[in-house]
């Protein structure tokens, strides 16, 4: 059991993919430490501009607003940049594209064969975590597939934020395997693309706490 990137008494959550009030405000009442909005249009659960400005209001103080782009325009990135608190990069960003803005990032590394975690750790050293998910050909993210957790090396030195294919049955698994500094769960907590389910996420902060425990 390994414990990655100074990991907090207790796994911080991060729900994903939010795209209606209702789901914002099921997940902060379950305790969220973290909302995601998706600012890919080739997700299914994709908002604009608009979306995530009525959304990001309704999100209160200590509850961390994060965007997920994927090789953005730097004005998408911009204008949404008003209305978040952390910039999330799902696509083939340079280091140097990821701390262009001056706000405060993270990277998601898609775990293909031959990814060399603890070189790409030292290549994004601006960033406040690593974002590990899933690789699927062609798709950045929201497979809803797990990988191989045994992957993730016990020297890795930046905080880990674990993705892909988590769901309360087996988040707990997850946590006691790779000791994450968070979780990030989006299809897992749903009851369609875009459309969460409000018991699933009280089950899955549930699932992470008793794991805590």
């Amino acid at each position: 059991m390994t414990e990655h990137g100074n990991r907090p008494g207790r796994t911080r959550i991060k729900f994903c993919g939010m795209t209606r009030p209702e789901d914002v405000d099921a997940a902060v009442a379950a305790g969220a430490d973290a909302l995601g909005f998706v600012l890919w249009p080739g997700s299914k659960r994709a908002v604009d501009i608009a979306c995530l400005a009525h959304l990001a209001a309704r999100v209160p103080a200590f509850v961390t607003r994060v965007g997920l782009f994927v090789d953005p325009e730097p004005e998408l990135v911009a204008r949404a940049a008003e209305h978040l608190d952390l910039l999330q990069f799902h696509g083939e960003e340079s280091p140097a594209t990821c701390a262009a803005l001056g706000r405060p990032w993270i990277k998601a590394l898609r775990m293909r064969d031959g990814l060399d975690l603890s070189a790409a750790a030292g290549d994004y050293h601006q960033s406040r975590g690593l974002l590990l998910d899933a690789y699927r050909p062609g798709l950045p993210g929201g497979t809803g597939e797990t990988f191989d957790w045994s992957r993730i090396p016990a020297s890795l030195t930046k905080p880990v934020i674990l993705a892909g294919g988590l769901t309360p049955a087996n988040v707990a698994e997850a946590i006691a395997v790779v000791r994450p500094y968070a979780v990030d769960v989006s299809g897992g907590i749903e009851a369609a693309p875009g459309r969460k389910d409000a018991a699933l996420m009280a089950a899955f902060l549930q699932a992470v706490r008793r794991a805590d425990g």
